[in-house]
């Protein structure tokens, strides 16, 4: 699957992962307020077969499949 990523200004080590940069203009209100403006990271092919260092590959593609994005915490945050 073809993905972009998106930082955070506001949180830092957040990221929000979208399967259509058009999905930024659907995304709920709740979650844009808590992200503020987002800066363009990168673009990637994403399979289930590819690691990725702080989040479960197949999470990722399942929120991405089901809703069109995925949020990504800071290690931290996601553990706590």
């Amino acid at each position: 699957m073809h993905c972009h990523v998106y930082a955070s200004i506001r949180k830092a080590e957040t990221y929000l992962w979208l399967d259509d940069p058009k999905r930024l203009e659907e995304l709920p209100d709740a979650l844009r307020t808590l992200l503020g403006e987002l800066r363009f990271v990168l673009e990637l092919e994403l399979h289930r077969d590819r690691v990725l260092p702080h989040q479960e590959t197949g999470q990722v593609l399942d929120n991405l499949q089901d809703r069109g994005w995925h949020l990504q915490l800071p290690p931290d945050a996601a553990r706590a």
